[in-house]
């Protein structure tokens, strides 16, 4: 079935999986017979391992080793769909389903699955080729806990003390440092700053010591009423020490909405931290203010944005830019592999470009409703960025690119990732894996070494702008912070201020391998390695980047 939202323009949410077949090659693996509980089920045969012959992902779908019992949760209490199978019929579905619907399907190297287990399988099953800088091609392939991700993405619910950290180093000399808090949560009770290190954990040394699992165990506690003892570093050089009681953690995607005034007029600030669908109210409320308040200019604060549902990229573009400068015009053109040029091989619909949405969705239907979104029709906007600004938030910019809305990129270089992909569950796991690429309305979207801000832009993934270093003394939305306050210098003087770069001089967010140093290395969530903020209130079959 698929729901058309009503509007200006239409956007396909489809609720069904097409399912393609390849074939070639051999193999002397051995069939072994799969038992089930005494379910009246007839137990299956294990599937059989060819070289280069992939059978259609569906014969493999939902069986597994360990089959979930019950309902679902988070799916209407529907009971879970697995059935008795084996840990090869979970690596053959993602062998299946990978080369069917991944990106560069053609480059994975059809090993044999019987030599891995589940988790090392699947991350294999990407491409090891690399950008023109170097760098690998797929930094965004990972997976989670279905249960886990499900409660942070249909809630908006996280359990921790509402920190977003930055990992700087995790070996020793470890480094981590406060981005910002989420409001009402135990370290904005505790008035954590920004900029605060960690120093001690339970009275382990965070910094220089081997005591890892206390480093790992505070940092990200299991359940909600854990109780650490952090000793912090604050950013004047105070040392406290506070002690933190682990929560359930409400995200505030939208935060510091503001209009202050300057020589040029009144300008709005806003820091939009996640494109989760909590946001959508915060961004009409914040567009709503700036047009009332008539500003100027506006300062959009994606530094920290590591994506999410692109319709409510979409629906952003469309409140800066407005009717006239979007209208008709495309938001982004969605491209999958070369096996599915017309049809979209996740939802089965024919592929048609994205627009730039100018109505409120209803996230619990999927379907636009009547009210107009707000606009405030802008030439220009300024977006401050860092490594960690990815995803839907590099849509968002090359979006309005495409419509020739001028972009003034203040900070450092994105992250590079004009992919994205549909989240699909099997047995209890939820995989992530690169399905598509996004182009904006003048077919440009080739920035997967990141947008570079640049004073004198020479090529397409350099935007007009000024490299200025993260500034952890301030708060977020001081117009004195560093960013921010390039921002305001540029409206001014159209030119770049003179700021210290020494932090962006060595690229900014970039996180220190731990490869060297394994045993001392704490851990980091897929999504943070990943730059991704997952999305909530979505099903597996709509897109997040």
């Amino acid at each position: 079935m698929v729901l058309y939202i009503l509007g200006k323009s239409k956007i396909a949410l489809a609720l069904s999986v097409v399912t393609l077949v390849a074939c070639g090659g051999s193999s002397n693996n051995e069939t072994k017979p799969v038992t089930e509980p005494s379910t009246g089920i007839t137990p299956i045969e294990a599937p059989t391992w060819v070289a280069g012959t992939f059978e259609p992902q569906n014969k493999y779908k939902n069986y597994c080793e360990n089959p979930r019992t019950g309902n679902d949760p988070y799916n209407n209490s529907e009971p879970y769909p697995d059935k008795a199978g084996s840990e090869l019929h979970e690596k053959m579905w993602l062998r299946s389903y990978s080369d069917h619907t991944y990106l560069w399907y053609s480059e994975i190297e059809d090993n044999d699955p019987n030599n891995f287990n589940v988790a090392d399988y699947f991350s294999q099953l990407k491409t090891k080729q690399t950008t023109d800088s170097g760098a690998q091609k797929d930094n965004f392939h990972f997976s989670q806990n279905t249960a886990d991700y499900k409660k942070q993405t249909q809630s908006g619910v996280t359990s921790g003390y509402g920190i977003s950290w930055q990992f700087d180093s995790v070996v020793p000399p470890r480094k981590l440092i406060v981005r910002y808090t989420e409001p009402n949560s135990p370290a904005a009770l505790l008035d954590v700053k920004r900029g605060t290190q960690i120093i001690e954990i339970d009275g382990a040394d965070f910094v220089n010591g081997n005591n890892v699992n206390a480093i790992n165990a505070g940092i990200f506690p299991s359940e909600v009423g854990e109780s650490h003892d952090f000793k912090l570093l604050e950013p004047d050089g105070t040392m406290v020490t506070k002690t933190f009681v682990s929560a359930d953690v409400i995200s505030s995607p939208v935060q510091n909405t503001k209009v202050i005034e300057t020589q040029v007029g009144k300008v709005g600030y806003l820091q939009f931290n996640s494109h989760i669908v909590l946001a959508q109210e915060g961004l009409i409320n914040a567009i709503a203010l700036f047009s009332d308040e008539n500003i100027s200019e506006m300062v959009v604060d994606l530094r920290y944005n590591g994506g999410g549902f692109l319709a409510l990229a979409s629906q952003f573009a469309y409140m800066v830019a407005g009717d006239h400068a979007t209208n008709g015009a495309t938001f982004e053109k969605t491209i999958f592999n070369d096996k599915h040029q017309s049809t979209n091989p996740i939802t089965g619909n024919t592929l048609s470009p994205t627009p730039f949405f100018d109505k409120k969705i209803d996230y619990t239907t999927y379907q636009f409703t009547s009210e107009d979104l707000p606009s405030i029709n802008l030439q220009r906007i300024f977006v401050l960025t860092t490594g960690s600004t990815c995803s839907a938030s590099e849509a968002f910019i090359n979006g309005l690119r495409g419509i020739d809305i001028d972009v003034i990129q203040i900070g450092n270089t994105t992250c590079g990732k004009p992919y994205g992909f549909y989240p699909q569950d099997n047995c209890g796991e939820t995989y992530f894996t690169i399905q598509f690429k996004g182009v904006n309305a003048k077919g440009f979207g080739e920035y997967s070494d990141g947008f570079v801000p640049k004073e004198s832009p020479q090529y397409l993934s350099e935007i007009k702008g000024c490299n200025v270093a993260d500034d952890y003394s301030k708060a977020l939305g001081d117009p004195s912070e560093g960013m921010f306050s390039a921002a305001l210098d540029y409206m001014i003087s159209e030119s770049c201020p003179v700021v210290a770069l020494s932090r962006a001089a060595k690229g900014d967010n970039k996180l220190q391998s731990g490869a060297q140093n394994d045993g001392l290395a704490i851990k980091v969530p897929n999504q943070i390695l990943n730059s991704i903020i997952l999305e909530n209130k979505i099903n597996s079959h709509l897109p997040i980047k």
